[in-house]
């Protein structure tokens, strides 16, 4: 006898549910398992975050009121920028972006974190190799290099915590449940590889004169391009998708943008040496290089536009998406502004200028920075089973981090360009380059006690979510509730 078009209706209704409940299953245990490293790692680099905030609120007011602190050797500024500068890389960006990477390496991967209590063993030694780098560097131990002062032994540490880490996400990929490698993944294992290797050729400590100078830079760059760059592209190409709930624009222009970054940003650092004692040749392959990552910076451009375009309006509702897409848009503003920048005739001006350190911040905080934020926002949640309880809160921070950076960014780029010029005048005084930029540079302290607001803020209310303390809310945190005809606004459910 036929089956009935009723009874095959209900049969496959039937098997979805069973398949959505064994996928919801699947879920919670993968969560359970990346949970406790994964907000081991957040609650650390929240911690180091506010550290290195401070520090370089500090750093920022010694520029305008050099006595500020100065009679405290460790807060002297040969020692507190320092401090800035490592405990923001090492210990915020780099914690926080290897807490998103646990889990989603594990949620692209389908399967329970491997090896999980390697993961334990890593963020303890990263910390401490923090910490003592730190330490250090206050009390006057430091290698003396940009992005290298901490002492061997600090740096030996967070080797070896990045090896333990790595060696639970590779073992996590192997194990994987699935096929098809979506993108985010090949950034993430793409960084597994490059990373280890320039931090441990950067730390050998064989290098002097011209060569290390250029070893410095070489690293500086390529520690962006790396690991910070790669964490940045796998949230975004993971959490714009995620939250409109649609798939990626174009799987061809990831792939276009993916190969195109591996094979032009690693040459990209010697452009800061321009005028300098170098091989002219090694200069002009840096500076080509440079100008050419405007191939996968316009891939991932388009291919994150794409995605978005008809749901901006959910930018108003997510905070996610609102975090993520800020920071996407600053890695399209930031790498088209350090294309130019290594054109020589652009260098003239820009070299040993605020402009640089204005186009640092765009990449690491207005980029990389914000799109933690918005992962930490859609992650926490799941693994605490807590919703943020002050969605307020979460729009105040917004809204003091990104005024900030766009006021740092704007001002130092303004500023450095007018100091670029003055200094290539030799009729203008040296003092009156620097009395010319105080201007500027009281903004980048404003800019930074605005910033440090936001992060005391978002700093509160993580450790409020993770003691599962303050009101209690049964439905996402959102900027505002989206309307009842508007149903596509929110994130998707939580599991």
């Amino acid at each position: 006898m036929p089956r009935r078009k009723s009874d095959v209706a209900g049969s496959h209704a039937e098997f979805k549910s069973r398949d959505a409940h064994a996928d919801e299953h699947l879920r919670i245990s993968i969560d359970d398992s990346a949970r406790t490293p994964t907000v081991f790692y957040f609650a650390t680099a929240v911690g180091w975050l506010v550290v290195g905030t401070i520090a370089g609120v500090i750093t920022s007011l010694k520029f305008n009121l050099p006595d500020f602190l100065g009679d405290i050797p460790a807060l002297t500024f040969g020692r507190i920028r320092p401090v800035h500068l490592n405990t923001v890389m090492y210990g915020w960006a780099s914690l926080a972006g290897a807490g998103m990477i646990v889990w989603l390496t594990a949620r692209l991967c389908r399967v329970p974190l491997q090896w999980g209590w390697l993961q334990y063993l890593a963020a303890i030694f990263w910390n401490l190799g923090v910490l003592a780098g730190t330490v250090a560097i206050l009390t006057g131990y430091s290698q003396g290099l940009e992005w290298l002062e901490f002492p061997t032994f600090a740096g030996a540490l967070i080797a070896g915590g990045f090896l333990l880490f790595a060696a639970s996400i590779v073992q996590t990929f192997r194990k994987r449940n699935v096929e098809h490698l979506y993108v985010s993944l090949w950034y993430i294992m793409a960084s597994l590889l490059w990373f280890p290797v320039l931090y441990v050729v950067a730390n050998l400590g064989i290098y002097q004169g011209v060569v290390e100078a250029a070893m410095n830079w070489w690293y500086g760059h390529n520690a962006l391009a790396t690991w910070f760059t790669p964490i940045g592209l796998a949230g975004a190409y993971y959490f714009i998708p995620k939250v409109i709930g649609r798939p990626i624009y174009s799987y061809y222009l990831g792939l276009l943008g993916f190969w195109a970054f591996a094979l032009f940003y690693n040459w990209n650092g010697i452009h800061h040496l321009v005028g300098g004692p170098l091989p002219t040749w090694l200069v002009t392959v840096s500076i080509v290089a440079s100008v050419m990552m405007v191939v996968p910076v316009m891939a991932v451009a388009v291919n994150h536009h794409m995605t978005t375009v008809n749901h901006f309006r959910m930018l108003r509702f997510s905070p996610t998406l609102r975090f993520v897409v800020f920071g996407s848009m600053c890695y399209t503003a930031v790498s088209f502004q350090g294309s130019l920048e290594s054109i020589r005739s652009i260098q003239e001006v820009a070299h040993f200028t605020h402009y640089t350190i204005g186009h640092a911040h765009l990449g690491v905080y207005g980029f990389l920075t914000m799109i933690l934020f918005g992962a930490m926002y859609y992650i926490i949640p799941r693994l605490a089973k807590w919703e943020w309880p002050y969605p307020g809160l979460i729009k105040v921070h917004f809204w003091s981090t990104a005024i900030g950076i766009a006021v740092y960014v704007t001002a130092l780029s303004i500023g450095g360009w007018f100091q670029g010029i003055e200094m290539n005048d030799p009729s203008i005084p040296f003092l009156d380059v620097v009395r010319n930029t105080q201007p500027y540079l009281w903004a980048r302290s404003a800019s930074g006690v605005l910033i440090l607001v936001g992060h005391l803020i978002f700093a509160y209310q993580f450790f409020v979510v993770i003691k599962r303390a303050g009101p209690r809310r049964f439905a996402p945190a959102l900027f505002r509730e989206p309307a009842p005809l508007e149903p596509a606004t929110t994130e998707e459910q939580r599991p």
